[in-house]
């Protein structure tokens, strides 16, 4: 079973219902709605796919709605593009309307006040590198250092990070309401600075009727050094290496990445990786050595789930992609060691369902059971499980409606639903066992780790585990 979670974003290329179909049951398992790209209606009829192709396939499949944030970027040309040399004179100007040869218009008008000569611009992901020599009113003028084709639209940052951009965005409030309608399982916030704006999000998120989880990405230089304060604030990250390697450089990206992943599990938070995992299947059937080698370090580092972007939005091969990644994924997990007694060191526990969590791992470890099963309602206690590498699957049992879904990102986590309307624990104890049964899960005479709070129903209340031989209903 692959314990790295798949995430895909949605775009012209997985929009049809026999292409999800087959992208689902090549093993995604959280579908992305970019809210920088289509309108409102088009997300609303692709969250609304996403549901009856997930019932159709007979597996939680969550939605992950990704805000745009702050349009930081250059405006439009005559020509639609232009050519710099290096050494050419090129002026930023927030009043003009349509940019030539010398000049471009910008979306994000306050950049004049953000920078200084010496400051250095790169655009379009650094493929273009100004160097600022003045500001003179709206206009910013530079120095072209590194050329090629400038198109319209192009993101602009700041080396070092230091634009003001909130992140939040009127039209973030906007989508933040239709996140909610849409109930959406995830909620992704682009370029944090602070766990203020986490905060914030969560607030107006909460204010619209809407519980998703919610996931910074972090992909702006000031938010390095307000990880953990930013971590806190919401239930994941992502690690959005595309804006986050423009400013703070590209060598620095691999071991923040590994730091943040285990920051993350240390807080008990999800963790994504993101961007250019399997970029050449855009127009390729197979991945470059280098993107196994990507991919395969992400789920070493121990990275909850790892993300496709235009790969599965605008590719040619979408449904390759996530095949080639899944192998991927399942390959590096063969070789990812269990430390159990290393981990559990120094940690100290204070609640009683956190304790339940580990001991189920600690246990499942030493008895070889075959699986741990976790009756759940809010889904921390699967949570709290898959933050360690036990080697056993864990299967999050639940008659919510929605945890299945939340479930969905979680490492090494299978979400089953169980219909059980009851208040009898033996009874539920003996549903979920057949629930597992019959799921092809285990076997009579296999060994399982039940986990169940009392009384039933409550919430964050899970205080009893319990070890089962599968088909004698009788402790062991």
């Amino acid at each position: 079973m692959r314990s790295t979670k798949i995430v895909a974003t949605l775009g012209p290329a997985s929009s049809e219902p026999a292409i999800l179909e087959r992208m689902f049951r090549a093993g995604v398992d959280v579908v992305r709605l970019n809210f920088s790209h289509g309108t409102h209606a088009d997300h609303a009829a692709r969250a609304e796919l996403v549901r009856e192709m997930s019932r159709k396939v007979g597996r939680p499949v969550g939605i992950m709605g990704d805000l745009q944030g702050p349009k930081i970027r250059v405006g439009k040309f005559v020509q639609h593009k232009i050519h710099l040399e290096p050494g050419a004179p090129f002026i930023l100007d927030a009043h003009c309307e349509l940019g030539d040869q010398s000049r471009v218009g910008l979306d994000y008008k306050e950049l004049p006040g953000d920078v200084k000569p010496g400051d250095v611009l790169l655009l379009d992901d650094g493929r273009i590198v100004l160097d600022v020599v003045d500001v003179r009113g709206a206009e910013v003028h530079t120095v072209t250092r590194h050329g090629g084709t400038l198109s319209n639209n192009k993101g602009i940052n700041r080396q070092g990070g230091g634009l003001t951009a909130p992140a939040l965005t009127p039209k973030d409030i906007t989508d933040i309401q239709l996140a909610a309608k849409l109930e959406v399982d995830f909620l992704a916030v682009s370029f944090p600075k602070s766990g203020a704006d986490m905060y914030m999000a969560k607030e107006l998120l909460r204010a619209a009727g809407g519980h998703a989880l919610l996931i910074a990405k972090i992909e702006r230089a000031e938010a390095i050094p307000a990880l953990e304060d930013i971590m806190r604030a919401c239930d994941g990250i992502m690690v959005a290496r595309g804006d986050l390697a423009v400013e703070v450089g590209d060598a620095a990206v691999p071991a923040l990445q590994k730091r943040m992943i285990r920051l993350a599990r240390e807080l008990n938070r999800l963790t994504i990786v993101a961007t250019q995992m399997m970029e050449s299947m855009i127009s390729s059937p197979v991945p470059t050595r280098a993107e196994v080698s990507d991919v395969a370090n992400a789920v070493l580092d121990g990275t909850d789930a790892v993300m496709l972007s235009a790969e599965s939005a605008s590719g040619q091969y979408p449904v390759e992609a996530i095949e080639a990644m899944g192998r991927v994924c399942t390959e590096a997990e063969k070789a990812m060691p269990v430390n159990l007694e290393r981990d559990f060191l120094d940690r100290v526990f204070t609640r009683v369902d956190q304790t339940i969590a580990m001991g189920a791992l600690f246990t499942a470890q030493h008895l070889k059971v075959k699986a741990i099963a976790s009756f759940t309602e809010s889904g921390s206690t699967p949570l709290w499980m898959s933050r360690l590498n036990c080697g056993v699957p864990i299967y999050a049992l639940t008659s919510d409606p929605v945890a299945p879904y939340r479930c969905s990102l979680f490492r090494g986590v299978v979400p089953l639903p169980v219909l059980y309307l009851g208040h009898d624990r033996d009874e539920l104890l003996a549903l979920g066992e057949e629930r597992l049964v019959s799921s092809g899960v285990v076997k009579n005479g296999d060994l399982i780790i039940l986990t169940i709070g009392e009384p039933l129903g409550k919430s964050g209340g899970t205080n009893t585990l319990k070890i089962v031989k599968v088909g004698e209903h009788r402790q062991s």
